[in-house]
């Protein structure tokens, strides 16, 4: 499963640089696979759906910080917790029920991301 910043969010931004998959960006920032991970060349996403990890990505949110899903790992691998939920000022990191991934999963997906 990945996190969401829910609307509450009040753009402090405590969240993004606690992300060890740079995975959390500023509402209207643009966003690359490649950023703060070891991808290179073609990356499969969640949808099956193939993007070069260089290539510039449409930002999630316009006006609040968001949370890429391709490259939330809930920081399994990391931290027992997901980092951004224990910054979170506002309580506006929770679980995305529109994506869920088991354990074994997201360490996959973590071991893809920093080789």
């Amino acid at each position: 499963m990945a996190i969401i910043i829910t609307e509450e969010c009040i753009n402090c931004g405590a969240c993004e640089p606690e992300c060890p998959n740079n995975a959390i960006y500023e509402g209207g920032a643009e966003w690359r696979f490649g950023d703060g991970t070891s991808l290179k060349g073609m990356v499969s996403k969640m949808d099956g759906s193939q993007v070069d990890a260089d290539a510039v990505q449409t930002p999630v949110s316009m006006d609040l910080y968001y949370i890429v899903p391709d490259k939330c790992t809930e920081c399994v691998g990391f931290h027992d917790e997901p980092q951004c939920a224990s910054v979170c000022p506002v309580d506006c990191c929770v679980d995305d029920p529109a994506y869920r991934e088991s354990k074994e999963e997201l360490t996959g997906k973590k071991e893809k991301m920093h080789v």
